[in-house]
């Protein structure tokens, strides 16, 4: 097959354009590959997957007005943290007392109202059920790093892909991504619930300014849009916020922050009419289909653009899922998602295990490392965001 190269392009320009061809045909390939294997995942699943976790009981305790929020806070979209090799591989002895501590949570209301909530954990073996996944025991504490740095959040070939046309952008799962009026991403969870960061909305100290009118955007396909000029990108419906919650552990202050409870459950005022996706405890990476993990969002790059990414899961600890899945500022809130099998529909099922963090920069042995970095549910979160859900344990005692 005869290729014509435009004769005014020079050599840098041509290398350009042969990286980017083969790199789009391998990102094809590796999509054909993914769809592929969707047949075959279910034999031999059994053999391989661990049993479903325990799921706590997580009980309210006492309900404590507080002052109203004074949304003094700065939305801080590029969320980076850097831990040394202390950290992360820092060994702490949880308690029930500290878990029931950071799974206290915090709700603001629409008028700016705040009530913190107290829990009690009704399980003698709350402390075994961190993570049962994984048999690491480490909790790294992640703190702001105290200098700048170049942040590799696209790692070699960009592998995102601009989601559109009415077929995508409402079919499942792409659906179930909504934008966070501070600037961020979330996931529909419930019919009126959505899942985004925390720190999309709280710096650890205090609201963010946005978080006073807080809404939630949903894409209303171009074909519905009024005008021609409106044919290009997908336009937003905006719902307001009715509630918001954070849990204890993300409140901490600035300079405790830690990406571990990075993230936070807004209710909206009505209920939407679209495809939700369904929580899950995030299990080991070699429970996933294919390891991968998937998420998109609403890249600050691409504006007006929902973006669509997968990756293999790279390293993970009881609390955090480290991985090179492309992203940038304004992705943060993602749901990230995997196919989980399902033991009752006896398949694998898209759910979300994670919310999507930011960037974290590792020092180990003098060696730097940097990964994107998502926030894992452990049996103990999911009970959480579950009860924040339904407002009671009956229906969060089962995975």
């Amino acid at each position: 097959m005869a290729v014509v190269v435009n004769p005014g392009l020079d050599r840098s320009a041509m290398a350009h354009y042969w990286i980017s061809s083969m790199a789009r045909f391998y990102l094809a390939g590796q999509i054909f590959l993914l769809l592929l294997s969707k047949s075959s995942l279910s034999v031999g699943a059994h053999a391989h997957l661990s049993q479903n976790p325990h799921i706590p009981s997580l009980v309210p305790h006492t309900h404590l007005a507080l002052s109203c929020s004074r949304f003094s806070a700065k939305a801080q979209l590029d969320f980076t943290t850097h831990c040394n090799e202390s950290c992360y591989h820092k060994i702490e002895d949880i308690d029930k007392a500290h878990l029931t501590e950071q799974l206290a949570f915090e709700t603001l209301y629409a008028d700016g109202s705040r009530t913190l909530t107290t829990v009690n954990l009704e399980d003698d073996d709350a402390d075994r059920n961190i993570s049962p996944a994984l048999s690491i025991k480490r909790r790294p504490k992640l703190l702001f790093s105290p200098h700048k740095r170049t942040r590799r959040q696209i790692y070699g070939a960009d592998g995102r892909f601009n989601i559109r046309g009415d077929h995508f952008l409402l079919d499942y799962p792409f659906s179930t991504a909504v934008r966070i009026s501070t600037g961020c991403t979330g996931v529909l969870v419930s019919q009126q619930h959505v899942l985004t960061a925390a720190h999309c909305v709280h710096d650890g100290k205090d609201y963010v300014k946005g978080a006073r009118k807080l809404r939630v955007g949903f894409l209303i396909p171009p074909s519905a849009n009024n005008t021609k000029e409106d044919l290009k990108r997908p336009l937003v419906r905006w719902v307001r916020v009715r509630r918001t919650r954070v849990p204890k552990g993300w409140i901490q202050g600035p300079q405790d922050v830690s990406m571990d409870y990075d993230y936070a459950l807004l209710e909206l005022r009505w209920p939407h009419r679209r495809p939700f996706m369904r929580l899950a405890v995030a299990p080991s990476s070699n429970d996933l289909a294919g390891k991968r993990i998937h998420f998109s969002g609403f890249d600050s790059d691409r504006p007006g653009e929902l973006v669509y990414r997968f990756c293999p899961v790279e390293d993970e600890s009881n609390d955090l899922i480290y991985q090179h899945c492309d992203a940038r500022p304004g992705a943060s809130g993602s749901g990230v998602y995997g196919r989980v099998w399902d033991n009752v529909l006896e398949r694998w099922e898209r759910k979300v295990i994670g919310i999507f963090s930011g960037h974290q920069w590792l020092e180990i042995n003098g060696e730097s490392r940097d990964y994107n970095v998502a926030v894992r549910f452990t049996p103990l979160k999911f009970a959480q965001i579950c009860y924040w859900v339904h407002g009671n344990k009956a229906d969060c005692n089962q995975y």
